[in-house]
């Protein structure tokens, strides 16, 4: 495929307005975040709930140091396995990694695939109810299938859009509920005005079809696999991943623990890692959809990431010009 002439800035023409690339994963995001970065005097920061935890790689498709030395990037390693992470904590470390970029006069690109963390960033965090431990644990100890049930009656929009395979998410829904007497929905529907708002941010998502992206998933999980995937889910058992109820929640590793567990094959184990990442896919492209103001960008199979990369700058330029 002909690749067009490239265009290159010195200095950023937005370098106040925030970048937002974001899309479902093996998109082909990061790759196109780098040479972004490389054009615009950029640097990236990590929206991916997963990314922020060391020792987490290879499962979650985490920049190489080679990649981390073209650009520099943030919320990548932030916290150990062991130590808890969530919204707040991100939108307080984005927040300061923005301005901070922003003060270098170099455009910060907020990459990733984590819906809530974007909207934490734009939209600020609703006022849920702090944890309580005695229901924490009660809820922990009833069957997931119970609890969407319960969910189902009491909140049907909460059910209808939250990740089923994942049972914190459901706990929390549920113990929401529970603690005000109020569907977590509506809660969850009350966000305090951030600082930064979209209306500041040039805001694009990736898709590709369904059949492409499910071939590029296919790729990736075989791909990790290969690099050693187990061997550094072993390891990471070894330093507390076990104890971390939300990194135990990333995709591959939740699997091959399993798997560890002599509950299938290795053959089965991958063929699951498959699945649930293009279901993960689906329901992050729903997401997106419905709650982010995207310019969504359709990429073609045999595109290149420097043409994709190169059309999305026009966009881009063309976005801040008619904004002036």
């Amino acid at each position: 495929m002909a690749t067009t002439p490239q265009t290159h800035f010195p200095s950023s023409p937005f370098p106040l307005r925030p970048v937002v690339l974001a899309g479902p994963t093996a998109v082909g995001k990061s790759e196109i975040a780098l040479l972004l970065a490389e054009k615009l005097n950029g640097e990236i920061v990590s929206v991916d709930s997963m990314q922020v935890y060391r020792g987490l790689d290879l499962g979650t498709a985490k920049p190489s140091a080679a990649e981390r030395a073209r650009v520099r990037h943030h919320l990548v390693d932030v916290v150990e396995v062991t130590e808890p992470f969530d919204a707040a904590q991100f939108t307080r470390f984005a927040c300061q990694a923005v301005s901070e970029i922003q003060g270098r006069d170099r455009v910060p690109i907020l990459c990733g695939g984590t819906g809530l963390y974007f909207k934490a960033f734009f939209e600020g965090l609703g006022e849920a109810p702090p944890g309580d431990a005695a229901l924490r644990a009660e809820l922990e100890a009833t069957p997931v299938a119970e609890l969407l049930r319960e969910l189902a009656e009491r909140d049907p929009a909460t059910y209808e859009r939250i990740d089923r395979q994942n049972p914190r998410r459901v706990i929390r829904a549920v113990e929401v509920i529970r603690l005000t007497g109020k569907p977590f929905s509506a809660q969850r529907a009350r966000w305090r005005p951030s600082a930064i708002s979209h209306h500041q941010s040039l805001c694009f998502g990736l898709a590709r079809s369904s059949a492409d992206l499910h071939r590029r998933i296919d790729a990736r999980v075989e791909q990790m696999f290969r690099a050693g995937l187990v061997a550094e889910t072993e390891a990471l058992l070894a330093r507390g991943l076990a104890q971390n109820k939300t990194a135990m929640q990333a995709l591959g590793y939740r699997q091959v623990v399993e798997y560890l567990r002599g509950e299938r094959s290795l053959a089965e184990t991958i063929d699951l890692v498959k699945i649930r990442t293009r279901q993960f896919a689906k329901r992050q492209m729903t997401w997106f959809r419905r709650q982010l103001p995207l310019a969504w960008i359709k990429v073609e199979p045999a595109e290149a990431a420097v043409d994709i990369a190169e059309r999305l700058t026009r966009e881009m330029m063309a976005a801040a010009a008619a904004r002036e």
